[in-house]
């Protein structure tokens, strides 16, 4: 199997979500005044599996975060292969998960996984995760019953159709929207997917890798890992190996709002330069911001395209503090609460980290 973004992961990756139960509630938009301070939620430095109360705990390698409606956030904890849930007392817990590589639907711990990269949560509280080792994207009820969404379990491929016949390679990123359709950054695939509550895939753009904006299939992405849905049915891409962001309408319409080559510029649309990109998430006012991994930054993208540096000083470290004197190792996974607090998986810090305006 094929799981080329982790090469990167290492060496230096939903999701908040405009339509669903953890950013349908007014999230405020940051302003140019505000103060924003970065500090450890849950987590030490230690890779670790741990269930306990702020850094008591411990991860291994955490990737996708994402907030449902009460404040409770959930992880996927990559190399542990499980689900965590942090609730807003700041306590640990395993969600859903044997921690043992494997592939069962079960109940809780009963479940296995493999490799989740990927979460979002819907209106009812229901998680949804790209299971990348499976090959699968699975569903999480309140209640912690895993089931299979679509996908065939250890094998990868380009099928669309209803549930397992329908295929995937990779599947990293999930976003879903007020109906319960999932969509999904086919990674391997350099494809949009979508799921349709009932199961059905079928594919909204991309084709071969590379780099084209078009429509559909006339577009290409590489590596599309992460991506984040606005209020209008938009959705957002971080196109990892592109070192861009693009914009995918409802109709498959594919376009580049921000960034070029690999690099590090602030500056407006395509003058922006990134490094390897992975979370993505959107504020009320329509601002986007992405864990610029190699950077080691959180960048700050408004509506006009304007990129900037909202967190962290491009130096790898767990420092908090105020916004760019904080440093960051390798963010990974990143969503709003509805008060508008950002929450940062970090990869390789083995945190989770919080910004919030003072």
């Amino acid at each position: 199997m094929k799981y080329r973004f982790l090469i990167i992961l290492i060496f230096s990756f939903s999701a908040c979500i405009m339509s669903c139960k953890n950013s349908s509630d007014p999230t405020p938009s940051k302003t140019s005044t505000s103060t924003y301070m970065v500090t450890t939620l849950a987590g030490s430095s230690t890779a670790g599996f741990i269930n306990g109360t702020g850094q008591s705990a411990e991860f291994n390698h955490p990737s996708g975060i994402a907030v449902d409606g009460d404040g409770n956030i959930y992880i996927a904890d990559r190399l542990n292969h499980v689900i965590r849930k942090i609730f807003s007392t700041g306590e640990v817990t395993t969600f859903a998960g044997s921690g043992t590589a494997g592939y069962a639907d079960a109940t809780g711990i009963a479940a296995q996984f493999n490799f989740p990269t990927g979460v979002a949560v819907d209106k009812d509280g229901n998680v949804y995760v790209a299971d990348q080792g499976n090959q699968l994207i699975r569903k999480i009820t309140s209640g912690g019953a895993v089931s299979t969404l679509a996908g065939q379990a250890g094998t990868s491929g380009t099928a669309d159709g209803m549930g397992s016949l329908a295929q995937f390679n990779a599947p990293t990123g999930v976003a879903v929207d007020a109906s319960g359709n999932v969509f999904v950054a086919d990674q391997g695939n350099n494809r949009i997917r979508i799921v349709t509550s009932s199961g059905s895939v079928s594919t909204l753009a991309g084709s071969s890798g590379g780099y084209m904006d078009g429509t559909g299939t006339g577009a290409q992405f590489q590596n599309p890992v992460a991506l984040v849905l606005d209020a209008h049915g938009n959705i957002y891409v971080t196109d990892q190996y592109n070192y861009k962001i693009r914009m995918v309408t409802s109709l498959g319409v594919v376009s580049t709002i921000a960034g070029s080559i690999q690099g590090y510029a602030n500056a407006t649309g395509t003058a922006a330069k990134f490094g390897s990109l992975f979370g993505i998430s959107i504020d009320a006012g329509g601002n986007l911001y992405v864990a610029d991994q190699t950077n080691n930054t959180i960048r700050k993208i408004t509506s006009a395209g304007v990129v900037s540096t909202f967190a962290g000083s491009g130096i790898p470290g767990t420092t908090n503090g105020v916004s760019t004197s904080a440093l960051f190792i390798a963010p990974a996974g990143i969503a709003f609460d509805i008060n508008g607090n950002l929450y940062i998986a970090e990869y390789n810090g083995q945190t989770i980290r919080k910004i919030t305006a003072q």
